[in-house]
C-alpha cells in the first residue's frame, strides 16, 4: 500500500472527477459487503462443524486438578499458620469451611482486603489453588480453555464473578442506550476510548462521530459531541470502515484509501493523512506501529511519528485482508482467501501461513491466545507456543451467520454477528452463553472497554450497554 502524506485539517472541495471516483468506490464497497458480509450468502457449514450449544448447563464439571482438601493439607504443614494460638478464632475452623465462607464475599474484596487481616489469610487467599477451586465451583465447566503457566487465577475469578453478576439472570445489571440522530447510513465501526468515556463511530455516511457517554441519561444533554473534520462531504470521501486508537491519537481508515489521524487531546483536531491505493479494511494501533490491512491484499506497517511513515508493505494474501491482530512480536492477518498469516515484526519474516476452512472476519488477541470469528459465526482459537501458532479449538456459540466482532479476556467473551444478535459468554470449553442481545438489524462490530459494551448497527445507530453496580 504505497502512500503519500498530507497534513492539515481538510482537503479542498472534490472535483467532478473525484466525485465520479467516490461513486465507483461506493459501488466497490457495496459489492464487497454483498459478497463478504451478506448473511444469506455465508453458505452451508461443513458437517465437521460443532453442534449448536444447549441452552442449559448440562456439562459436568471436569475432574479438579486441585481441591480444598489438597489446600488444607498444604496449609497444615505450612509454617505460616499460627493455629495453636487461635483455637477460638475463625482460623480454628477447617480451611474448607473458611473458603466456603469466603465464597459468599466478592472476589475483589476477598483478594484486596482479607489478606491484610493476618498472615494466615494472606497465605490462603493468595494461593493459586484457592482461586482455582473458586472458579471451578462457579462454573462447573472446563475452564480455562487453555491454561498457560502464567494464568492469573485471582484476576480470572474477579472477572468471571463480575461478568456473571452483570449479565446473568432475568434482569441483567446493565443500562441500554441507543445513540441515534448522528449518522444517516449504516454504522460499520465502533471504538471505546479514554476508559470508555468516549465512543467513536464510523459510518457509510463517510463521517466519524464522537459521543460523550458521560452525558447519557442526563436531562438536556446530547451525547453527540462532534463530527471529525470539516469537509462538506464528510470526514472521509468513502465509507469509514476501521477505527483504532493509541492513547490520545485516534486513527480512521476508509474506502477512500486514506488513513486519518486525529488528536483527541485537542478536541479531535486533524493531525495528518496517509494516502494509499486501496480501501483500508482493518487497523491495529500500537505505540510504535500502525498496521493496516487493505482491499488490495496488502498488510502495511507505518510509524506515524515520522515524515515518511511506511515501515514495510507486503502482499501476504491473494485476496482482501479482512482482520488484523498484533503485539510487540507478531502481526496476524486474516483474509478472504481463507488464510491466517503470521509475521515476525522484528525481521518482517513470514513465520506461518495457515489454510482454514473459512475466512476470518474478527480477532481478539492477548496473552498468546487468538480468538477469531469466521463467516459461519464460529469461534476459532489459536494457541501460540514458541512462535508457532496452532489451531486448537472450534466452537459453535449459537450465531447463524458472519461473526463481525469478538472480544475475549481472561474471564469474558463477547461476540456479534450479521444474524442481528450480540451474545455474552463465559470463555469455558465450550463457551457458555450467558445472554443474547437481539437487535433489529445486522451488528457490524463491537467494542468492549471497562464496564461498557458498544455496538455498530446497520440501522444507523450506535448501541450502548453500560453495566451498573
Amino acid at each position: 500500500m504505497a502512500s503519500g502524506v498530507s497534513d492539515g485539517p481538510c482537503d479542498p472541495p472534490p472535483t467532478e472527477g473525484e466525485l465520479e471516483q467516490e461513486d465507483e468506490l461506493e459501488l466497490q464497497a457495496q459489492e464487497y459487503v454483498d459478497r463478504v458480509r451478506n448473511p444469506e450468502l455465508c453458505g452451508p457449514r461443513p458437517r465437521s462443524c460443532p453442534l449448536e450449544p444447549c441452552s442449559e448447563l448440562q456439562q459436568q464439571p471436569r475432574g479438579s486438578k486441585s481441591s480444598a482438601s489438597d489446600l488444607s493439607v498444604r496449609l497444615r504443614t505450612s509454617q505460616v499458620l499460627p493455629v495453636d494460638n487461635v483455637q477460638s478464632s475463625l482460623l480454628s475452623l477447617p480451611w474448607e469451611l473458611v473458603l466456603e465462607i469466603c465464597s459468599y464475599l466478592d472476589a475483589r474484596f476477598v483478594l484486596g482486603v482479607l489478606p491484610l487481616v493476618c498472615r494466615a489469610f494472606q497465605c490462603v487467599l493468595t494461593d493459586e489453588v484457592t482461586w482455582r477451586i473458586r472458579a471451578q465451583k462457579i462454573l462447573g465447566l472446563t475452564y480455562p480453555v487453555m491454561e498457560g503457566k502464567d494464568f492469573d487465577w485471582p484476576t480470572a475469578c474477579i472477572e468471571l464473578e463480575e461478568h456473571l453478576s452483570h449479565w446473568s439472570g432475568t434482569n441483567p445489571k446493565v443500562e441500554h442506550f441507543t445513540l441515534a440522530d448522528g449518522h444517516f447510513a449504516s454504522v460499520d465501526s465502533v471504538l471505546l476510548i479514554q476508559n470508555a468515556s468516549l465512543c467513536i463511530s464510523g459510518s457509510r455516511d463517510r463521517n466519524v462521530n464522537i459521543w460523550d457517554l458521560r452525558r447519557l441519561a442526563q436531562d438536556g444533554e446530547k451525547a453527540l459531541v462532534k463530527t471529525l473534520g470539516n469537509q462538506p462531504r464528510g470526514t472521509h470521501r468513502g465509507w469509514v470502515w476501521a477505527l483504532a486508537a493509541q492513547e490520545n491519537m485516534l486513527c480512521s481508515g476508509s474506502w477512500d484509501s486514506s488513513i486519518k489521524l486525529w488528536d483527541m487531546a485537542s478536541e479531535g483536531v486533524a493531525v495528518r493523512e496517509i494516502r494509499g491505493k486501496a480501501a483500508v479494511l482493518c487497523l491495529v494501533y500500537h505505540p510504535d506501529v500502525l498496521v493496516t490491512g487493505s482491499y488490495d491484499k496488502l498488510v502495511t506497517m507505518y510509524d506515524p511519528r515520522v515524515n515518511y511513515p511506511v515501515v514495510s508493505s507486503r502482499k501476504l494474501h491473494s485476496s482482501a485482508v479482512l482482520c488484523l491482530a498484533a503485539d510487540d512480536r507478531y502481526v496476524l492477518s486474516g483474509s478472504e482467501d481463507r488464510t491466517l498469516v503470521v509475521v515476525d515484526r522484528r525481521n518482517n519474516h513470514v513465520l506461518q501461513r495457515l489454510q482454514l476452512d473459512s475466512y476470518l472476519l474478527s480477532m481478539s488477541y492477548e496473552r498468546g491466545e487468538l480468538w477469531a470469528g469466521d463467516k459461519w459465526g464460529l469461534v476459532h482459537i489459536f494457541d501460540q507456543q514458541g512462535g508457532n501458532f496452532q489451531h486448537v479449538k472450534c466452537f459453535n456459540v449459537g450465531h447463524h451467520s458472519q461473526m463481525t466482532g469478538i472480544k475475549h479476556s481472561i474471564g469474558t467473551l463477547y461476540t456479534s454477528s450479521t444474524d442481528k444478535t450480540i451474545k455474552v459468554h463465559v470463555p469455558t470449553e465450550p463457551p457458555h452463553t450467558v445472554c443474547t442481545l437481539p437487535h433489529n438489524d445486522v451488528v457490524n462490530g463491537i467494542s468492549v472497554e471497562r464496564d461498557v459494551l458498544a455496538a455498530a448497527s446497520g440501522s444507523m445507530t450506535v448501541e450502548i450497554w453500560r453495566m451498573t453496580k
